[in-house]
């Protein structure tokens, strides 16, 4: 019997028994309550605001932070997989349990192939809950954008662009660390509005880890999705506008769906604006939820990031080196964000970015074939399509053909006569940007 099937047999139902806004001194604290058996879990987060000092809908808040626990619930659930998940805090209609089923379905596949788990979309998972109750008829007035900063690159060129039209822009940082930090201050952003809550992970989870319980990659980008209509509800904001590009729906491994990036993908954008408009009231009420950057490629936007140099010495998107703030220069997500600025700066900058020119290291030479060749799975990090990959090889060897470092003398090995893709193909028109805000892309997109 796999490990899957044993926890789930010892487990057999997982529950949701309650959210909790508790207000402190100076703090409020949102806390969900989960159990598996005797198991039990009560992970928090924390902001500085009094809730009770706010003026927001009450309301939409509270069907918000619900909805937040369900996306903050798989990350529980997964340990022991329970056949059953009953929600006791809040109702559900049929299409929403369909929608959450869909959501951790495809947003577990990584966590499922790399178990080795064999898990159908019909069986993994029963919800119950109670029928919803309707919201009241509501209009809120809101106005001005937030922008999720997570550090890196992406969310740079999304506050650049937002800075034209003149509106109001707060920041939303999770556990803020000094690269959000930065990256906030470099693009202008004054501290009253910077949103900085701070999210924990009950300690539970990891002694049930370390006791050979299942672990693996969740959904995250939907904690964030929901955790930003919260706190954008609770600030009077209209637009949460993300940082997601079209590369976030490749999939990672070949011949299969599996996507690392699920939650980032067009798809799920599609599905997380379709709940909020039936379960929020629509965004005449809740604040309106798309990726700005959606219509390009992680390629185009390297390209528009290199103009900002500021970001520079404070931007910082290595996993591995988050909590030190560094590039750990080993792992996929360095390469790979190497690689896209180096079609368009030269080593000795890079290098006082990186700390090394990863170009050199041939002992990353087999992350560097997942990233270009077909056949290959791509390594699980947040990783664009290989495609762009090779375009910026393929720039990248124009700039140094004269003195080629290791890894570009492999890929001109592999790739003798590579010719540069067309960008088209990088192109996802099917993209949510609010009609007022198309023009921001307007000039660059296509080229």
């Amino acid at each position: 019997m796999s490990l899957y099937d044993e926890l789930r047999r010892k487990h057999s139902r997982f529950i949701y028994h309650s959210y909790e806004f508790r207000e402190k001194p100076g703090e409020t604290q949102l806390v969900f309550h989960f159990s598996i058996d005797e198991y039990h879990f009560y992970p928090e987060w924390t902001f500085p605001e009094g809730i009770n000092s706010l003026d927001y809908d009450r309301e939409l808040a509270d069907r918000i932070a619900f909805s937040l626990g369900m996306a903050e619930l798989v990350s529980y659930w997964k340990c022991a997989c329970p056949p059953v998940v009953e929600v006791r805090c809040g109702g559900l209609s049929a299409w929403e349990k369909n929608w959450w089923k869909k959501l951790y379905f495809n947003g577990l596949g990584e966590f499922f192939y790399r178990n080795g788990i064999t898990a159908d979309f019909d069986s993994f998972m029963t919800i119950e809950a109670p029928e919803e109750q309707p919201l009241s008829s509501r209009k809120n007035p809101l106005s001005g954008f937030m922008v999720p900063v997570g550090g890196g690159k992406d969310s740079v060129v999304t506050l650049e662009l937002l800075k034209k039209t003149g509106e109001d822009i707060s920041a939303y940082l999770i556990n803020p660390r000094p690269a959000t930090l930065g990256c906030a201050e470099a693009a202008g952003i004054p501290p009253e509005r910077v949103i900085a809550p701070k999210r924990t992970i009950d300690k539970q989870l990891l002694e049930l880890n370390k006791q050979g319980y299942l672990n693996g990659h969740t959904p995250f980008s939907a904690v964030v999705a929901f955790s930003a209509e919260l706190f954008a509800c609770m600030n009077g904001l209209k637009y949460i506008a993300l940082s997601n590009e079209s590369s976030a729906n490749e999939a990672y491994v070949e011949g299969t769906s599996i996507n690392h990036q699920y939650s980032k993908s067009t798809e799920f954008e599609r599905d997380f604006r379709e709940y909020c408009e039936r379960g929020f009231g629509g965004y005449e009420r809740c604040p309106e939820y798309f990726s700005l950057l959606r219509p390009w490629s992680e390629w185009q936007i390297a390209r528009e990031f290199v103009k900002h140099q500021q970001y520079f010495g404070v931007f910082q998107s290595c996993n591995l080196g988050s909590k030190n703030n560094t590039w750990c220069c080993s792992c996929a997500k360095c390469l790979y964000v190497y690689i896209l600025l180096a079609a368009f700066l030269d080593d000795d900058v890079l290098v006082g970015i990186f700390g090394c020119n990863m170009l050199e290291k041939e002992g990353l030479s087999g992350m560097f074939d997942g990233l270009i060749l077909d056949g290959e799975d791509k390594p699980f990090e947040c990783v664009g399509t290989k495609d762009e990959v090779r375009l910026s090889l393929e720039m990248a060897w124009e700039r140094r053909k004269s003195d080629p470092p290791a890894l570009l003398l492999r890929w001109r090995e592999l790739f003798p006569e590579y010719a540069p893709v067309s960008l088209d193909k990088f192109f996802d028109t099917d993209n949510f940007l609010p009609e007022n805000l198309k023009y921001l892309l307007g000039e660059n997109n296509g080229n």
